[in-house]
């Protein structure tokens, strides 16, 4: 007998060695609001047929919690390829970016035509395959047998992805004899799939995923051209390189070209940044420059080395922090907890910010406040700020996309541009990296270096910055005139020595611990670089030092 402790319903009892946490949940009568699809073992993501021999601390896990969410999400996407193996043998599915309420996919080969017959044909293969409650099964072979199988699969990009981890043993998930890999696990079987849909989008199809708050619903389809047209370009790009996936990155590290992946990056930044500058001295009447984007997109040098291009084509730029233009701590909106939003648009100070806009343009000197966060209030120092011919101010902020930061100005007057790490590098071909994961890595190790924060204090507020991006980011990208990846094709490689010690330090017994493992198996996969032959102008010596901009 063994003893398990699980926290969803306080129970703490004896079992029998070897049961199943299937056979524990229906035992004990776990009930959770939505289906169980796994467990946290000692905060170690499980799937519901893992056989317990120890003592345990179990957290049971539906498709609200962000594991749970995970293992729905992969196991779409395995039940849509194996859909588009059972009806187009020859083809191959590409499982390319998250964008409108779900994942964007493409067929691999540029002559299949998606029709609407042919998504029609998928999902009713895909609705059957759910209706007959298949079990994903995952194996363990030695990593050379793993290795052949997925070769003789012709699944090179997983081959080439999985020979430079050191295990003896890899996993390989089964669908009704189908093969694949997937980073993570999966949900128990196919009758648990319940809501998705797939529609043409574009020049491929829109695997649409319900939302982590509303499981039983999924997400609304809403168009976002300029954002779909960045990760376009950029996976092209990767492509052109021969990079696509972090198995081709790998190899071209352990060839030595770190430094020309490195230079590639830093020189596509620089192009993008000059064509933007370009485009603003276009445009005679702009004033002001608005920079917006989310938590560690990098913003902040975005901003720094866009001056300098606008400095070339002889403005003198003037810059303003909207950090600086937070209202009194009392007047500070709420959140439905009661705690203060310092994220809300109300929680800055709109008239005072839109008089000193107006003020400036009109070349009029202003005082600008500092706003200490200690104090909850804005301290006055003296600190003057005044424009001329020749100036253009540039503004750098979470809201500056929102209209309502700057209602006062006339639009003629504005150029908006939305910054993001919009990762182009895949895992595979069926397992994308999410820019979340990007960004959040970012802050890792920024908020370790300069912030004081451990891993575990960074991903416990996770959660939230992600809430307040969805409510005052992301719905307003698409107001942007132009819009800069700041992702660098290489980046995971060159923050892996960064972050994996940072992360390293959260113990098991932390609710974190779930996240960190799922981070320490993506850092994982990459071949790491060291950071000596990254410019000092690089937005990556925003998060881990050594930047020639002062923050």
């Amino acid at each position: 007998m063994i003893e398990i402790i699980c926290t969803n319903n306080n129970v703490r009892k004896c079992i029998p060695s070897g049961m199943s946490l299937k056979e524990l949940a229906e035992d004990i009568n776990v009930q959770l609001a939505h289906p169980i699809l796994g467990a946290k073992v000692n905060n170690e993501l499980k799937s519901l047929n893992y056989e317990l021999y120890k003592n345990k601390v179990i957290t049971f896990v539906d498709a609200t919690d962000s594991a749970g969410y995970g293992m729905y999400e992969r196991s779409l996407c395995f039940l849509l390829y194996k859909a588009v193996k059972d009806l187009y043998p020859e083809e191959d599915i590409v499982i390319k970016h998250s964008i409108s309420g779900g994942k964007f996919c493409e067929f691999e080969s540029s002559n299949f035509e998606v029709t609407d017959e042919v998504v029609q044909n998928l999902k009713k293969r895909m609705l059957q395959l759910v209706a007959d409650d298949i079990p994903f099964i995952r194996g363990y072979l030695l990593t050379d047998e793993a290795l052949s199988l997925y070769v003789q699969n012709k699944m090179y990009d997983k081959e080439k992805l999985l020979k430079n981890r050191a295990s003896f043993y890899t996993s390989v998930y089964e669908l009704d004899k189908t093969i694949n890999y997937f980073f993570g696990c999966l949900v128990p079987s196919t009758g648990y799939i319940k809501y998705f849909d797939i529609v043409k989008y574009e020049n491929g199809i829109l695997l649409s995923t319900p939302s982590r708050r509303f499981p039983n619903k999924l997400s609304p389809v809403k168009k976002s051209p300029k954002l779909f047209n960045v990760f376009k370009e950029h996976k092209e790009w990767v492509k052109i390189i021969g990079s696509p996936y972090v198995g081709d990155l790998n190899e071209k590290i352990l060839q030595g070209k770190s430094t020309e992946v490195i230079l590639l990056s830093e020189a596509l930044h620089e192009k993008k940044l000059a064509t933007i500058a370009d485009e603003i001295k276009h445009r005679d009447e702009v004033k002001i420059v608005l920079i917006s984007g989310p938590s560690s997109s990098g913003k902040t040098t975005s901003c720094r080395r866009l001056s300098v291009q606008l400095g070339v084509l002889g403005f003198q730029p003037v810059q303003l922090s909207v950090d600086n233009y937070f209202v009194e701590r009392e007047q500070t909106p709420l959140d439905e907890n009661g705690n203060y939003d310092f994220e809300h648009i109300n929680a800055l100070d709109l008239d005072l910010f839109n008089q000193h806009l107006q003020d400036l343009i009109a070349g009029k000197e202003i005082e600008v406040p500092t706003f200490d966060f200690v104090q909850g209030k804005k301290i006055w120092k003296g600190n003057k700020l005044q424009m001329n011919e020749k100036s253009i101010l540039v503004v750098e902020g979470i809201h500056c996309l929102n209209p309502l930061l700057t209602q006062s100005i006339d639009s003629s007057k504005k150029y908006k541009v939305f910054v993001s790490a919009l990762t182009s590098l895949a895992i595979d071909k069926h397992n994308p990296i999410h820019s979340s994961d990007n960004r959040l890595i970012r802050r890792i190790v920024r908020d370790f270096n300069y912030r004081g924060y451990s891993a575990e204090d960074t991903i416990s507020r996770w959660a939230s910055v992600r809430n307040g991006e969805e409510k005052w980011i992301f719905p307003f990208q698409e107001n942007a005139d132009a819009m800069f990846n700041s992702a660098m094709l290489c980046e995971l490689n060159l923050l892996k020595k960064h972050a994996m010690p940072i992360i390293n330090r959260v113990a098991e017994c932390s609710s974190e611990y779930t996240e960190v493992r799922r981070l320490k198996k993506m850092l994982g996969y990459f071949v790491g670089i060291d950071d000596e032959n990254v410019p000092h102008y690089s937005i990556l010596r925003e998060f881990f030092g050594g930047s020639i901009f002062s923050y």
